[in-house]
């Protein structure tokens, strides 16, 4: 240990103290042996540091701070520089506010287009989720202070997410759901993770020792801090045995009594807690040391020239009928859309950022160079209909050469704590697209959202720029792309589907009530859509060029592949190449192709440029069963480089030796799986794969109500006030909604209507503890005097303890 020493000189109590937090925002300090609290900051894009009461749970505006693009669009471009230069403005930035952990990046895989936090994730690829995760952790943590990536692990939709188990079979949880916090943590040397709310595979993330102890802390050898979720922890001493650190936020001095209490009647040994203040004191030592140099200000102008650069890289060009963008000049634009107004410029919930500059499309034009002729909103941005606001828009349309529409979803469609009900975009604004289409046809659509959404309407338009979620900076970027000062180059992280029936997941999304099945295995994005032959709208990969780019010359060897990449337009561009592998073998069942490398280029016109990606440790491995570790096949492998999943370019193939392993499975049980047509996976097939039963899906409604039951439970608790309490909180959100304070309404579904029992507790700073939670629960189960009498009396005995420390 690195701090034995010091640790000697420590309390039982102490050390149990500094395993959960001071406040909402801070861990605990000891003064007395110079021991720091630290502060923490959401800040997947940007610094969100709580400018007023801290001591409350995330729900106050933060102090100003750059908002770059969020993680789904920088992901976009493909660029890891970037991310790295991203990640050194907002350490930068998180020094000025005085943070020590940034929590972020997130690297969660895009299983389902509904997921409320897609906006906040890298991709459905976790080779390229891993890779941009870690040169955000390299940027951010080059400035001294720590990052902190999220959620560990199979953590997929915000739906019930803090009791959900996720029932996930092996192999695809390494290859699939580890794989881009593997990266994160060998290749960025991230100092810390956040533990996720859920259960894997029956046991809650921070106590699961297999995911804590067998894969994170021996085979990565990960040596940081592993912090819960904010509320996130449900057993204490089971958690501290699998090596989670820190409890956030406060629990008001609860759960270290209950680790000095565990300590002392032998439930674990002192040498436990003793490994884990370990690791949390280096990680406080080590990211204060950047406070005792002087600080300065950031640069806000720079910050934000930053953030518009990285908005210009991550645009992609989805559609360009006729080469109607860029716009010609003299062109008469007429611009339509609330967000063009008022932009849409990142998601909802902890990764709000309060931004210092914020650029408005209607404001930028001038400089833009295009010609507006003048604006109309067109729609109501949270989907109420108006027929005046098309009429108004359709008269300024037939005025024009060409309609900038700016469509999207707006900021209660996309939040964390909630999945979204649909792909599709709102109903008022697909009416405003068609009202349009009948008076000009040249439409150019801008749309702003930061997940993937279907686009039956696509015909009606020439154009489609998205600009994803482009931070503070995107709308003046947008501008630049459509005046071609930029050449877009942002190419998409995700899939398109036609519809959203045809994903892979369709069926078991977001699960039943207590559990969701992950039956689709390994198929989940292009890895399902190429393998079974759907057709999608946009591949994963995709995005056009204002150039063209011609590929030629493969070579492949053991160590890696070269290519040339000729520009043969006439502007300057970039371009993303892209290495994918199959297996040419039948014996193990794989995707058709998997991305195992990339590079971005930028080449002029008429230049050639060749390009090396080496293969890695992960171009050719599997994970085996049988063996349980990392295993090759001995087969022949398809090379291929192409500009997206379906557009390959160029293909040779390659003999690589194997490790010998066994076959890890019987073909002819698995039919599905080896078919790839996964999108159906019977329960026994399925079972077949775990190797085991999967549990029941539905809620036992025969017992009394506990701690990991949730609040939405009460519909069938037996207490009548419980019950009323639970139609209470579903006439709230309905009015709420019909009033149209929709995002009220949201924090009431993701506050209180999916909120475990223990939530109560854990996430009120100790307004409420434990024992106040069983008299709660007594009420709650139909013992409601007892239970009142309970609370009463636990709420005197905490007063009184509170009172004689304060005067103690």
């Amino acid at each position: 240990m690195k701090y034995k020493e010091l640790i000697a000189k420590m309390t039982l109590e102490e050390k149990a103290s500094l395993m959960s937090g001071k406040d909402f925002w801070q861990s605990q300090d000891i003064e007395r042996l110079g021991i720091s609290s630290i502060f923490f900051a959401d800040g997947p894009h940007g610094i969100r540091r709580q400018a007023v009461a801290a001591d409350k749970l995330g729900l106050n505006e933060g102090n100003p701070a750059t908002c770059y693009p969020t993680a789904a669009t920088v992901a976009n471009s493909w660029n890891a520089e970037l991310g790295e230069k991203v990640g050194e403005y907002l350490g930068e930035e998180a020094i000025a506010q005085k943070v020590n952990v940034l929590l972020g990046p997130g690297v969660n895989m895009k299983r389902n287009p509904l997921c409320g936090r897609n906006f906040e994730y890298f991709s459905e690829d976790p080779y390229l989720a891993g890779k941009m995760a870690a040169s955000y952790i390299r940027g951010i943590q080059s400035q001294g202070i720590a990052a902190c990536v999220k959620h560990f692990a199979a953590n997929n939709q915000e739906e019930r997410r803090m009791s959900i188990d996720t029932i996930v079979d092996e192999r695809t949880l390494r290859e699939i759901y580890l794989t881009a916090f593997e990266i994160a943590v060998k290749e960025g040397q991230t100092k810390s993770i956040m533990s996720s709310y859920n259960k894997l595979n029956g046991t809650y993330t921070n106590e699961n020792l297999h995911l804590m102890q067998d894969i994170l802390r021996g085979e990565w050898n990960y040596k940081g801090t592993v912090i819960t979720d904010w509320g996130g922890s449900n057993d204490r001493i089971a958690g501290l045995i699998a090596g989670n650190e820190l409890e956030m936020p406060t629990t008001a001095g609860e759960t270290d009594a209950e680790i000095v209490e565990a300590i002392k009647s032998g439930k674990i040994k002192e040498e436990v807690l003793d490994e884990c203040v370990d690791r949390l004191l280096d990680l406080i030592f080590t990211t204060e040391k950047v406070y005792k140099k002087p600080q300065s200000e950031f640069d806000i102008e720079r910050h934000h020239r930053v953030s518009q650069k990285v908005a210009e890289e991550s645009i992609v060009l989805l559609k360009n009928e006729g080469n109607i963008l860029p716009l010609r000049f003299g062109k008469k634009v007429a611009v339509i859309g609330d967000f063009a107004q008022d932009a849409r410029y990142q998601g909802a919930g902890s990764s709000i950022v309060n931004p210092t500059i914020l650029d408005h499309t209607l404001y930028c034009f001038e400089e833009s160079g295009i010609v507006s002729i003048g604006y109309e909103p067109g729609f109501e941005r949270y989907g109420k209909k108006s027929q005046k606001l098309i009429d108004d828009a359709c008269a300024l349309a037939e005025k024009a050469d060409v309609i900038l529409l700016y469509l999207g979803l707006d900021e209660a469609t996309e939040a964390e704590g909630l999945d979204r009900h649909s792909m599709k975009i709102p109903e008022n604004q697909i009416e405003l697209l068609d009202a349009i289409y009948e008076v000009n046809k040249d439409i150019v659509l801008i749309l702003s959202c930061g997940s993937a959404v279907e686009m039956p309407w696509i015909d009606k338009v020439r154009g489609v720029l998205h600009g994803y979620l482009g931070g503070q900076a995107g709308a003046r970027a947008i501008l630049r792309v459509l005046s071609g000062d930029v050449n877009p180059s942002g190419k998409l992280a995700e899939t398109y589907p036609l519809h959203y029936e045809d994903t892979p997941s369709y069926r078991n999304f977001p699960g039943g009530e207590a559990s969701v099945e992950y039956r689709e295995g390994m198929y989940i994005g292009y890895r399902y859509y190429d393998t079974a032959n759907v057709n999608v709208l946009f591949p994963f990969g995709y995005g056009l060029s204002y150039t063209t780019f011609e590929y030629s010359d493969l070579q492949v060897n053991k160590d890696g592949v070269k290519f040339k990449i000729t520009n043969s337009g006439k502007i300057a561009g970039m371009e993303i190449a892209q290495l994918y592998v199959g297996c040419k073998s039948d014996e193990i069942f794989r995707p058709k192709k998997e991305l195992k490398g990339f590079d971005k280029i930028f080449i002029n016109a008429g230049e050639s440029k060749t390009v090396y990606i080496p293969f890695d440790d992960k171009a050719f491995r599997y994970f085996n069963v049988k063996t349980n570790q990392w295993e090759i096949e001995e087969a022949e492998y398809t090379i291929m480089i192409g500009a997206s999943s379906i557009d390959i370019r160029l293909v040779d193939t390659i003999f690589v030796e194997g490790t010998g392993a066994p076959i890890p499975y019987d073909k002819k049980l698995l039919p599905s799986y080896y078919s790839g047509l996964a999108h159906n996976v019977s329960v026994e097939e399925f079972e077949t794969l775990m190797g085991r039963k999967v549990p029941v899906s539905t809620w036992d409604r025969t017992k009394p109500l506990g701690y990991n039951d949730t609040i939405a439970q009460c519909q069938y608790a037996k207490g009548l006030i419980a019950r009323m309490v639970y139609h209470l909180i579903l006439f709230s959100y309905w009015f709420l909604r019909k009033i149209g304070k929709r995002n009220a309404a949201n924090i009431i579904m993701m506050s209180i209507y999916n909120l475990p029992f223990r939530g109560i507790a854990r996430l009120t700073g100790g307004l409420v503890n434990m024992p106040m939670l069983d008299g709660i629960l007594m009420i709650v189960n139909g013992n409601t005097f007892k239970g009142l009498n309970h609370v009463f009396k636990e709420r005197r005995k905490m007063l009184k303890i509170s009172n004689a420390k304060l005067n103690s």
